[in-house]
C-alpha cells in the first residue's frame, strides 16, 4: 500500500465482507450445507454489529474512522450480496449488489493508490449526485416489481451473464484508465490546468480518449442486464449516453485550451470510445 488511507479502506472492506469467508468455512470445512439464507443474513447482522463496534473502539482518528466506516459498510454490503447469490430468487440481485458495492470501494482505493493528492471521502462516489441515487433506487424497484409479477423475466441466465461480463469489462477499463492517468485523473471536470497536468496518450488512452467514461458507461448498462431490467436498461443507456456526450463536449473544450495542437492531433487519431459520440467538433484557435 502507498498510504494509510489505502490500507484502511482495503482492510475495512475485507473485514466487512468477512462473512463471505465465514460461509466457505462453515460449508466446506465443517460441512454445514443446509443453512438457510435467513440464517446467513442473521449471522451477517451479528458479525456486522461486532465489526462496527470494533471500528468505533479501535480507530481513534476521525479521518481514518470515516474511511473505515465507509469501506467496512461497503464490504458488509458486498457480503450480503454474496449470500443472496445462493438464493435462486435473488441470485442475480446478489451479483448486482456485489458489483455495485465493489465499484464504490474500488473507486476510493484506486484513487488512494494512483492519485492520492486528489483523494477525499467523495472519492467513494457514494453521494455522487441525487440523480445517480434515484437511478439506483429505480433499478431496485423495477427488479422487485417485475420479480413479483413476471418472475420468469429475472431468470434469463444468458442476459444476466452477458451483464456480468460487461460489468467486469467496464470495471477493468475504468480502473485501467485511473492507473494509467495517475495524477492526471480527476473525478470532476477541470476548468483550470493544474501544475503538472499532462496529456495522457499512452496505454489504454491510445485506444480511446475517454476510457474512464467508457468503463462507467458499459458498467452501468451491465448492471441492468444482470438484473434483466428492460425499462432501466433503456433508461440507463439513453441517460448515460446523453450525460457523457455533454460531459465530453464540455471537457474537450478545456482540454483543447490546456494542450492546444497536441490535443487536436490526439483527437484526429483516437476516438472517444463511446458509440456515436465524436466529442467537441468546434474549431480550435
Amino acid at each position: 500500500m502507498t498510504n494509510k488511507y489505502a490500507e484502511t479502506s482495503i482492510l475495512a472492506f475485507s473485514l466487512g465482507s468477512s462473512t463471505v469467508f465465514l460461509k466457505f468455512l462453515c460449508v466446506y470445512i465443517f460441512g454445514f450445507l443446509n443453512i438457510s439464507l435467513t440464517t446467513w443474513l442473521l449471522v451477517c447482522s451479528i458479525v456486522g454489529a461486532l465489526f462496527f463496534t470494533g471500528l468505533y473502539l479501535t480507530i481513534k482518528e476521525k479521518k481514518y474512522f470515516e474511511v473505515a466506516i465507509r469501506g467496512g459498510a461497503l464490504g458488509f454490503a458486498f457480503g450480503i450480496g454474496f449470500h443472496l447469490t445462493s438464493s435462486e430468487t435473488f441470485m442475480y440481485f446478489g451479483y448486482y449488489f456485489m458489483a455495485l458495492t465493489f465499484f464504490h470501494f474500488s473507486e476510493y482505493f484506486t484513487t488512494a493508490v494512483a492519485n492520492p493528492k486528489s483523494l477525499t471521502l467523495a472519492s467513494f462516489l457514494l453521494d455522487h449526485s441525487r440523480e445517480y441515487t434515484m437511478a439506483a433506487v429505480a433499478s431496485w424497484v423495477e427488479f422487485m416489481i417485475e420479480l413479483y409479477f413476471f418472475p420468469g423475466l429475472k431468470h434469463i441466465h444468458v442476459i444476466s451473464i452477458i451483464g456480468l461480463m460487461l460489468v467486469v469489462f467496464g470495471e477493468l477499463v475504468r480502473k485501467g484508465s485511473m492507473f494509467t492517468a495517475k495524477s492526471n485523473f480527476n473525478h470532476y471536470v477541470q476548468y483550470v490546468r493544474r501544475p503538472g497536468h499532462e496529456l495522457v496518450t499512452n496505454g489504454i488512452y491510445s485506444w480511446c480518449r475517454h476510457p474512464a467514461y467508457v468503463g462507467w458507461f458499459y458498467w452501468s448498462i451491465g448492471t441492468q442486464l444482470i438484473l434483466c431490467n428492460p425499462l432501466c436498461l433503456v433508461a440507463y443507456t439513453v441517460v448515460s449516453w446523453k450525460f457523457f456526450n455533454e460531459r465530453i463536449q464540455e471537457e474537450e473544450i478545456y482540454l483543447l485550451n490546456f494542450f492546444g495542437e497536441d490535443y487536436v492531433d490526439y483527437k484526429k487519431n483516437v476516438r472517444t470510445g463511446l458509440p456515436f459520440i465524436t466529442g467537441y467538433q468546434g474549431h480550435y484557435s
